[in-house]
């Protein structure tokens, strides 16, 4: 489910997991509807499907009602290789959590989490995609 326009969820949706994925690093951040804010957690640091071990303890500790992940794309709107692999990401956090997943375009989380000065610019940029995501609800 792609984020644009503002969006309506069931008011039993109020915890989220945001994930900002990359291929050897994908930064997370937890967030609730009541707050509209994100806080980052610790990035995750592996590759392949080796990353879903720690996502799913994620899930577990956090219990998120549903997932948001940055997907990437060009300046103009174009999509690259990175938006196909996060794209990948989303399907696969769907079918193996069974959560629902919202994607956000994330272009220039990553410039935007540097310029604050982010020591963790992954995670940074997870709370980045997240509170966009929080300022769509309607």
């Amino acid at each position: 489910m792609s984020v644009g326009a503002a969006i309506e969820l069931a008011p039993s949706v109020q915890t989220f997991l945001a994930f900002d994925f990359g291929l050897k690093r994908t930064g997370v951040a937890s967030g609730n509807r009541l707050m509209r804010t994100a806080t980052p957690q610790t990035t995750i640091s592996a590759v392949g499907d080796a990353r879903f071990v720690p996502i799913a303890a994620r899930i577990k500790e956090w219990q998120p009602d549903a997932l948001v992940v940055g997907v990437p794309y060009h300046p103009d709107g174009a999509s690259h290789e990175n938006t196909l692999r996060a794209l990948k990401f989303a399907r696969q956090l769907r079918g193996r959590f069974g959560l629902s997943v919202y994607e956000v375009d994330e272009r220039y989380s990553t410039t935007e989490a540097h310029a604050l000065g982010a020591a963790d610019a992954d995670a940074a940029s997870a709370c980045i995609i997240l509170e966009q995501f929080l300022r769509s609800l309607s």
